[in-house]
Order: C-alpha cells, then sequence, then structure tokens
C-alpha cells in the first residue's frame, strides 16, 4: 500500500451558489512531487486554501498523517507540518528579510538572555537567515528591509520562509514566476533535496518545462472538478494540455505575419546610476523586441525609465524621430507608450474597484461626455475586452481581488490596450496565466503587431522570448550584450550572453 502524508476525499466548496470544487479527491506520497494543473478557474487555489486552513470545505475531508484536519486554520496546518509558497508575494514591507522569514517564530528561534524578559535576538534570526539563503544560493542581506528588494528577490525569500518551517508538506504555487533560471536551477535542487528527507511537495505552474522536469504525479482540474492523476512518464506535453483544457492546443506560439514599419521608439545610450548604462535599440510598428536576462540584469529598471516611473540619468528617447522627455507615466501615454506591469498587483489594478473601472481606468477620456461618463460606451469596451481575452469573471462589476491571478494579468493587459497605444510594454505578460490564456495573449500579442502597435516583451521564459520577438535585447548586469535576430537566436546563444 502506498505510503501517503496526506489523503483528500471527496473535498467540495461553493461560493454564492457556484461550485468552485466538486467532489475533488486526491493522494500525496511521502517524499514525491505532485503537480497539480489546471486552468485559470478550475480549483487549484481554492484547493491550497482549504489544505492551508485558510478555507473551510463545504464536505469531504483531509487526512494528514492518519488525522483528520477538519476545523484546523492556518496556525494549525502549520505547527503540523504543511507550508505554502503563495503565487501573490506576502510581505511585511517594513520588516527586514529575516523578520519575514521568522515572522510569528521570532521567540522559538531568537529571543535574548538577560533581565529584560521577551527581548528578541535579531542577530539569531539573521544567522538562521543567512543559512537558509546560502542554501538556495540567493545573495540577499538578512537585515535588508523588504522594500529594497526587486519581485523576484521577494520570491526567493518567500521560498526560504517556506523552507524555514521545516515542513512535511510543501505547497509551491508558482513558485518560479518572477524569479530568472538560475534561481530556478538552486530551487530544483533544494527540491530534489527536499524529497531525498522525505519531504512532499505539491508544486503549481503553469510552466510545462518545469512540470516534466521536477514532477513524479500530476493531477488534473478543470473548471473545480477532478480530470485524473497519472505519472509524469505517462503523459507528455500535447496530452497534459489535452486534460486541462479538454482540447489539444497545436503550435503554442502562433506565426507572425506582421509586416515591420516605421520606428515609433529609439533610446540610445540610457543610463541610470547602479541599474544600467549604454543601452540602445530601436522598436517598429509591428515587431515585437524581446529583453532577455538573469534576475538583476535590469530589464524591468530599463522598462520603468522608458514609461518614466524612474528617472534616467542619461539618455535620450525618441518617439516616431522626435527627442521626448519622458519624466511621468502621464507623459508617456501621452506619447502613446502603454506599459504592463510585473507586479501586477502593486501597480497594475485597484483590488477594490470592479473590472470594469480598472479596465477603462487609463481610457476615461473616451468614456466622458462633458463633465458625465458615457456608461453604455464604458460597458461596450469592457465587454469586449472581456470576450477578448477571455476574462473569467461572473459580470464587469465582479472586484478585480476576487479574481484569479491570471484574470487579474488579463485585466491589467486589456486596461493598457483601451488606452490604444501605439507601443505597448509588456513585463512578464503571461506570469501566473494559465497554459490556455498564454494561447490567447501570444494571439493577442501577435495581432497588435499585425496591427501595426510597436512591442517590447520582457520575459524570463526563453521558449517565450523565443517563440514570439522579431528581436532579442540580451541584458547582464545593466549592461546589453548581445542583440539577435529571431532567425539566429537560440536558447544557449541567449545564455551565453546574459551570464557574461
Amino acid at each position: 500500500m502506498p505510503d501517503f502524508i496526506l489523503t483528500v476525499n471527496q473535498l467540495s466548496k461553493s461560493f454564492s451558489g457556484i461550485k468552485a470544487l466538486d467532489n475533488i479527491s486526491f493522494n500525496l506520497r511521502r517524499g514525491e512531487v505532485h503537480a497539480l494543473m489546471g486552468e485559470n478557474g478550475a480549483g487549484k487555489s481554492t484547493f491550497m486554501k482549504i489544505l492551508i486552513g485558510l478555507l473551510t470545505p463545504d464536505s469531504g475531508e483531509i487526512v494528514f498523517e492518519g488525522k483528520n484536519l477538519h476545523d484546523s486554520n492556518v496556525g494549525d496546518t502549520l505547527k503540523k507540518g504543511i507550508s505554502m509558497i503563495h503565487q501573490e508575494i506576502l510581505i511585511v514591507p517594513e520588516l527586514t528579510v529575516a523578520q519575514n522569514i521568522f515572522l510569528g517564530r521570532e521567540k522559538a528561534f531568537g529571543v535574548k538572555r538577560g533581565w529584560i524578559p521577551g527581548l528578541l535576538d535579531d542577530s539569531a534570526i539573521n544567522e538562521k537567515s543567512a543559512q537558509i539563503l546560502q542554501q538556495l544560493g540567493v545573495d540577499i542581506s538578512p537585515d535588508i528591509k523588504m522594500k529594497h528588494l526587486s519581485v523576484a528577490q521577494m520570491q526567493m525569500v518567500e521560498i526560504a520562509k517556506a523552507i524555514s518551517n521545516e515542513a512535511k508538506v510543501i505547497i509551491m504555487d508558482e513558485p518560479t514566476s518572477a524569479i530568472s533560471d538560475k534561481e530556478v536551477e538552486m530551487l530544483f535542487k533544494m527540491i530534489r533535496d527536499l524529497k531525498s528527507k522525505g519531504v512532499s511537495i505539491i508544486y503549481i505552474s503553469h510552466k510545462m518545462d518545469e512540470i516534466f522536469r521536477i514532477s513524479d504525479t500530476i493531477t488534473v482540474l478543470r473548471d473545480g472538478k477532478y480530470i485524473g492523476t497519472k505519472s509524469a512518464e505517462e503523459l507528455d506535453h500535447n496530452s497534459l494540455i489535452a486534460m486541462m483544457v479538454g482540447r489539444e492546443i497545436g503550435q503554442m506560439f502562433p506565426e507572425g505575419n506582421a509586416s515591420i514599419g516605421e520606428e515609433v521608439l529609439s533610446v540610445e545610450n540610457l543610463g541610470k546610476k547602479g541599474k544600467f548604462a549604454n543601452i540602445s535599440f530601436k522598436v517598429h510598428a509591428g515587431e515585437i523586441v524581446g529583453l532577455a536576462g538573469l534576475m538583476g540584469a535590469g530589464r524591468t529598471e530599463i522598462a520603468r525609465a522608458i514609461f518614466g516611473l524612474d528617472k534616467m540619468d542619461e539618455g535620450m528617447i525618441r518617439i516616431s524621430g522626435e527627442t521626448v522627455q519622458i519624466d511621468s507615466p502621464l507623459k508617456a501615454l501621452k506619447n502613446g507608450i502603454g506599459y504592463v506591469s510585473e507586479d501586477r498587483k502593486g501597480l497594475g489594478f485597484i483590488p477594490r474597484m470592479s473590472v470594469k473601472n480598472n479596465v477603462t481606468l487609463s481610457s476615461m477620456k473616451r468614456h466622458q461626455k462633458g463633465i458625465f461618463i458615457n456608461t453604455k460606451s464604458e460597458e461596450a469596451d469592457t465587454a469586449q475586452m472581456i470576450a477578448d481575452l477571455r476574462i473569467k469573471t461572473s459580470g464587469m462589476d465582479q472586484k478585480v481581488s476576487t479574481l484569479s491571478g491570471g484574470n487579474q494579468q488579463k485585466v491589467v493587459i486589456g486596461k493598457v490596450l483601451l488606452a490604444a497605444p501605439q507601443l505597448i510594454i509588456l513585463d512578464e505578460p503571461t506570469r501566473g496565466v494559465d497554459v490556455g490564456a498564454k494561447f490567447e495573449i501570444y494571439k493577442l500579442i501577435r495581432n497588435l503587431a499585425e496591427n501595426g502597435m510597436a512591442i517590447i516583451m520582457i520575459s524570463s521564459e526563453l521558449p517565450e522570448i523565443l517563440g514570439m520577438s522579431d528581436r532579442i535585447v540580451v541584458l547582464s548586469k545593466g549592461r546589453q550584450t548581445a542583440t539577435l535576430s529571431r532567425q539566429e537566436a537560440t536558447q544557449e546563444l541567449i545564455m551565453r550572453n546574459a551570464v557574461v
């Protein structure tokens, strides 16, 4: 009989009468990496939130090490040995890296001895944090405040936090969504080490290559229902996609038929002290230029500078041949530049506002009627964008905070597109987006290019960069190391230039 550490039987959960999970069963072996796959809205996040005690199921049971987890909360499950790395990074910005890693467990790991009882010993948790970060191969000081880290660095701290719990089961929800290939390799090494010690991993990712590299077993959910469980060896990309979406997706990256037109953007010798220097490239109408590089290469920093979020120290930007001064996002929008940030939660949308109000946020002028808003026009644009991007929502008045991560990303993209830019910067446009929705976004990007839009695309996924880009600018440590055509670019060549 298999040695199951976790068994789930006939789990169900509904919200406002809509079934998010419908009689889900799931078994996890000791020392196994078990991938949980499914499109956005399949029920993966709801399932995981129930496992860690954030939500209570309507029916069914969860048995962990032979004991029922009925009515367990997050604190209970953490103490019993279940930990989770969340897709949306959960940090306290004003606390240090070490304080975030050991948040809520400070007394257990670092209390000073002396006449003042309960005084915390930061040096102790700093030392323990440094050891964990070193195991992960991450060069981050434990005493730096979280607010000073990049999104990728925050993600690595979240991984360190989960590992520090010495959990028996670790749920990893899109753990590599914001980290580079180098950090992915370090994480996979850590996962293999954890497996050898009998730790079980539930691994959620939309990156198919990762799933087949790291997983022993794969379970698929679709529309809240259990579809099946198979060993990773039994499946390939096409058969797994068919299980997930109920149909086969042929070529993952649509062919490009755009005609390359006039120059839209030219940047010359852009520089920002400590971030990047001597960056020069051009983007033409109908062209997709990919920015590739490892974490810390300067990709996002360059995008933020072009959009006016950060001030440049030197360099020149030209739009359609004319030199422009872009020192704010408002000026970028006026010059026809749109930006989809990698940090959708912090910069992409307003959580408490509806889908409609978020989608039309950057294009309100087109809906103005004197001092009033033309709600019919606003609703028509929103409905069109919901249809075009296949946003799964109960309606345009639903709050964006209640959507899945992938659907939140689609709302952000829709908001930028409705502002009708001539150049759009897409920073990790498919981060946290399922395989079916990725294909739709790829088609959308291709259509935008075919309609003459200039596009800069930043991605940590090399297949995505190779599959979508007409030209690729490779960056390493803030320097531009290569510019490659679609024909000459390979994963090996990009990586060679990304590590110099």
